[in-house]
């Protein structure tokens, strides 16, 4: 039977990422994915790499912190892949966040990323607001803007797999995991691939299955408990409307989330949602309530492109992803947004992740080779992970 050092379930972000880390530090690494690799959640988010400025609000500054030194990063690591792109926030006369409370977040955004070139902001003068194209301008009493990236999500991890696989990792798609039995000091790990029954045994293996993280579990010998988790659809619409030149951040008109209005390929791509599903038996599509709740957040700002049924028409695609929050009291807009690694003392040789970010995938990767090293030992490393760029 095949050994390896690392057995990953799960091509998606986190994946790719732990995939690659654990590559660069010498391990041998084979990744399952059950589909495509990027074919989920990581090809349907709303293709930010941010620190989360709205994340301020629920007090999760470390993870504010976190996610802007990634940003960095990234810009840096993969700049044909991670792009700086102007954000603008409106604020009216009835809106919830007061000016003074839009700046004094700004500011705490821009120091907690080291006062970084893109953690400037400004107040713009009223003579430019008409610059942002089509937006109301009745009751408008400040915008601002600030910097974030933007980025292919599906490009990025496809880049990270690549980097991944030239490094030795092995990846193979279509590869659906049915057990992991646990030994003493590693596990066997059955799948299926190309209508046959695999096996293999990894000294270590780690489930980054996303919204299928404890079904995964529920192959595991012997038995391993699960968090409760819940999942959550956040859902997109791309309208054909030209873009304005940067992503207009807009307070809800109907409850106190945030969408973004962005530009993508040409075309003004609104999102997202967050409507918690009570099962993934069937694949997630766009609701209707969500389209009518995005598309009337854009009428109530963006009138002069026609009534519901105007806009309606042009919707050209939408697409949705599944993440998986904590289970929680309380509305998903406010839940944590950081990765929760799971290891029990009863199977010290796996561990699970639940939610996490595109943004800090590195983070979480580094923290995952951590575990790694302390189970089955370092190993020679081949690259330094915080040098890999990405094309």
């Amino acid at each position: 039977m095949k050994t390896v050092d690392l057995l990953v379930i799960g091509g998606g972000i986190n994946g790719a990422g732990i995939a690659q880390c654990a590559a660069a530090a010498g391990y041998s690494v084979l990744l399952l994915e059950k589909e495509t690799i990027a074919g989920q959640t990581s090809a349907n988010s709303s293709k930010l790499i941010h620190g989360g400025l709205r994340y301020l609000e629920s007090g999760q500054l470390p993870l504010v912190r976190k996610s802007l030194a990634e940003r960095k990063a990234l810009l840096k690591l993969a700049p044909s892949l991670v792009n700086p792109i102007p954000f603008y926030i409106p604020v009216y006369d009835n809106s919830r966040r007061s000016p003074w409370a839009i700046r004094a977040g700004l500011s705490l955004y821009a120091m907690l990323s080291d006062f970084d070139a893109l953690g400037q902001f400004k107040s713009v003068p009223a003579v430019y607001w008409s610059k942002i194209k089509g937006l109301k301008l009745s009751g408008l009493k400040a915008v601002y803007q600030y910097w974030d990236a933007q980025t292919d999500d599906m490009l990025l991890t496809q880049a990270v797999i690549k980097n991944a696989r030239s490094l030795g990792a092995d990846v193979i798609e279509y590869a659906d995991c049915t057990n992991i039995e646990h030994k003493q000091g590693h596990c066997v790990v059955r799948y299926q691939y190309a209508g046959t029954e695999q096996k293999i045994e990894a000294l270590a293996v780690v489930n980054a299955a996303g919204p299928w993280v404890n079904q995964v579990l529920d192959t595991v010998f012997p038995p391993i408990a699960s968090l409760p988790i819940e999942w959550v659809q956040g859902s997109h619409l791309l309208l054909d409307i030209p873009a304005n030149d940067g992503i207009i951040y807009l307070e809800s008109c109907f409850d106190k989330r945030v969408i973004f209005v962005m530009p993508w390929k040409g075309k003004t791509l609104i999102g997202t949602t967050e409507t918690i599903l009570s099962s993934l038996t069937a694949k997630p599509s766009v609701t209707a309530e969500e389209v009518e709740y995005l598309l009337g957040i854009y009428r109530h700002y963006f009138s002069c492109f026609g009534d519901l049924a105007s806009l309606k028409s042009r919707v050209v695609d939408s697409f949705c992803g599944v993440r998986v929050l904590p289970k929680l009291t309380g509305s998903a807009f406010d839940r944590p947004r950081d990765t929760v690694h799971q290891i029990q003392p009863s199977h010290p040789n796996l561990l699970s992740l639940y939610g996490g970010k595109l943004t800090t995938y590195r983070t979480t990767a580094n923290e995952v080779c951590e575990w790694l090293e302390g189970t089955i030992g370092k190993r020679q490393n081949l690259a330094d992970f915080e040098q890999l760029f990405l094309d």
